[in-house]
C-alpha cells in the first residue's frame, strides 16, 4: 500500500505547518544530496530520500527506517539530548496522512531538537564570535570520544591499502575529462599523496599499533559543531561505516581543514593542542600533513560533483570552490 505515496504527497503534507503534532507557524523545508529537512521553530525533521548510490541504498521504506535508527544511535554518542527519535509519517484509514499518529507507516523520520544557529561553529567563525574557551571545550569532548572509542581491528598494511585506494579513487573522479580539470595538477598532488604514504609507512603503521584508529563521527565539519556550554556535535555520517572507520588525528585534522577554509586556521592549531594535552595523544606533524591534503582533495572531488546537479549558474561556484580545496591540498602535499 505505501508505494501509493509517492514522494512528491509527503514532502507537499511535511511543507504544511498544520501536519506537525506542534502546530508550528512555519515551516521551512531544506534539500540535502540525500534527504530533506523540515525545519519548525522548535524541532527538525529529516527524511532520506528513496535513492541508492554506490556507497548506501534507502531505496526501500524499511531501510529508510534503519538508516534513521542508525543514525539516533550513533549521534546520541556525541550530542545524546538533541535526538530525541525515530518517528511514523502515517496513512489512516481513509487515505489521509498523519505525523507521528496513527495509521499504516509510509515513511519515517528522525525528529531532532533545533539547536540556536549562531552557535554553530562555522557561523560563529563568519561572525568572529568563536573564542579560546569554545574551542577548548568542544576539544575536550572529542578527546573523551576518541578516548573511550574501541580500536578497531584492522592490519597496518590494510589501513595503508585503504587509504592509497581512496586516494586514487579521488584522483580518477577529478580527472573525469567532463570536469576539465588541470591534469598536470592533479597527477602531481596524487603523487604527492602516494608518496606520502610510502614515505610515513611507519608512521601510520605506528597509528595502528596505539590503537588510534577507531569508530569515529565520518563527517567532522564546523557546521556540525554547535557551541553551547555543553558542546554537542551533530549529523554524523551513520550511512556507511567504513567511511566512519578512520584515525582520531584523520578526523581531527578534517575538521582543522575546514576551519582554515572558512578563514581559522588557529583553531585547528588549538584543537590538536587541546586532543593531545587531554588523551596523551600527539600525532606527528607528517600525519596531520597528509590528512589534510588528504580530506582537501576529498573535498574538491565532493565540490566539482556538485555541477552534476545544481544550475548552470552555480558552475563559477563550485568550480571556485574546487580550486580552493585543491590549493589547501598542494598547501599540505607538496
Amino acid at each position: 500500500m505505501n508505494a501509493n505515496v509517492d514522494l512528491a504527497g509527503k514532502l507537499d503534507f511535511l511543507r504544511r505547518p498544520q501536519s506537525y503534532p506542534d502546530r508550528p507557524a512555519r515551516v521551512d523545508a531544506i534539500e540535502t544530496h540525500m534527504s530533506w529537512v523540515f525545519l519548525t521553530e522548535r524541532f527538525a525533521y529529516k527524511l532520506k530520500k528513496p535513492v541508492r548510490l554506490p556507497f548506501l541504498d534507502f531505496s526501500t521504506l524499511g531501510a529508510r527506517k534503519h538508516a534513521c535508527e542508525e543514525s539516533l544511535r550513533l549521534n546520541r554518542r556525541l550530542a545524546p539530548d538533541v535526538y530525541v527519535g525515530v518517528v511514523p509519517l502515517c496513512r489512516r484509514a481513509g487515505g489521509e496522512l498523519s505525523l507521528e499518529d496513527d495509521g499504516e507507516p509510509v515513511e519515517w523520520l528522525e525528529k531532532m531538537r533545533r539547536l540556536p544557529a549562531d552557535s554553530m561553529l562555522d557561523r560563529a567563525i563568519a561572525a568572529r564570535t568563536v573564542g579560546v574557551d569554545h574551542v577548548r571545550r568542544f576539544s575536550r569532548v572529542l578527546a573523551a570520544f576518541y578516548r573511550d572509542a574501541a580500536a578497531e581491528s584492522i592490519a597496518p598494511d590494510a589501513y595503508r591499502a585503504r587509504l592509497r585506494d581512496d586516494i586514487e579513487d579521488n584522483h580518477a573522479a577529478l580527472t573525469e575529462p567532463m570536469w576539465q580539470l588541470p591534469r598536470t595538477r592533479l597527477i602531481a598532488l596524487l603523487d604527492a599523496q602516494k608518496g606520502a604514504l610510502e614515505r610515513h609507512a611507519a608512521l601510520f603503521d605506528a597509528r595502528v599499533a596505539q590503537r588510534r584508529i577507531v569508530e569515529g563521527h565520518g563527517d567532522l565539519r564546523p557546521e556540525h559543531v554547535c557551541l553551547l556550554d555543553a558542546p554537542v556535535i551533530i549529523d554524523c555520517l551513520e550511512f556507511n561505516r567504513r567511511l566512519r572507520i578512520l584515525d582520531a588525528a584523520d578526523e581531527l585534522a578534517y575538521l582543522a581543514l575546514e576551519c582554515e577554509h572558512l578563514g581559522a586556521p588557529w583553531i585547528g592549531a588549538l584543537v590538536f593542542e587541546t586532543y593531545a594535552d587531554e588523551s596523551g595523544d600527539w600525532p606527528p606533524p607528517e600525519i596531520i600533513a597528509f590528512y589534510k591534503a588528504y580530506r582537501a582533495v576529498l573535498r574538491a572531488k565532493l565540490a566539482i560533483w556538485h555541477l552534476r546537479d545544481h544550475p548552470p549558474s552555480t558552475r563559477a561556484h563550485w568550480l571556485q570552490r574546487t580550486h580552493d580545496y585543491l590549493a589547501l591540498a598542494e598547501r599540505y602535499a607538496l
